[in-house]
């Protein structure tokens, strides 16, 4: 819009008035008057010293061979010295084995299954409840209390807490044992879940 109104006040007043006049710059409707040429992307020459297609092929081939094969470039490059023998740097020999993707651990690992995250769905009150303990510092260093506390997943509400003074499975039993007593549950009506999955 504003380089459309420099163009028709430019035979009036002149290219420099104009962009003055409107705040347009100079230089910005020079350059679309007369667009520069695209530059052409030089060629990208070698480098004198890169390996040529043989000298490659010998690097590959020496550490696609069967004394090699599970050898990591760094030791290959070392025992080649060793021998008195130079072919290219250790750095050129992962470049190497990247170009022609085998750069990766060639050894089986392995695998674990993929983590199956429990999702349990509470519907009612005092069907599913969460239970953890936290550490709590004390009034004294290297001191500590550890907070139980049992949650209903549905309502939010701390069905059951404790302060103890160490970490006790059996103060945790007793500690569910008294929410569901307390809380009149049935047999097969909850699932208690913890950090380490359902209990």
């Amino acid at each position: 819009m504003i380089e459309q109104a420099v163009e028709e006040l430019t035979p009036i007043v002149g290219t420099r008035p104009a962009c003055r006049a409107l705040g347009a710059s100079p230089a910005t409707i020079y350059r679309r008057r007369n667009p520069p040429a695209p530059r052409q992307p030089r060629p990208c020459s070698a480098h004198p010293r890169a390996l040529s297609e043989a000298e490659r092929d010998a690097v590959l081939a020496q550490l696609r061979s069967p004394r090699f094969v599970d050898a990591a470039p760094a030791e290959v490059y070392a025992t080649l010295l060793d021998e008195g023998t130079y072919l290219a740097s250790e750095r050129t020999m992962y470049r190497l084995l990247e170009a022609a993707g085998e750069v990766r651990e060639r050894r089986d690992q392995l695998t674990h299954p993929p983590y199956q995250r429990p999702e349990l769905l509470a519907q009612a009150p005092n069907r599913v409840y969460s239970w953890d303990i936290t550490k709590l510092k004390g009034p004294a260093t290297w001191t500590y209390f550890y907070l139980y506390v049992i949650l209903d997943v549905y309502s939010r509400y701390a069905v059951a807490w404790t302060v103890q003074q160490r970490e006790s499975s059996q103060v945790a039993k007793d500690l569910i044992a008294q929410a569901c007593e307390h809380q009149q549950i049935a047999r097969d009506q909850l699932t208690v879940h913890a950090d380490r999955g359902e209990v």
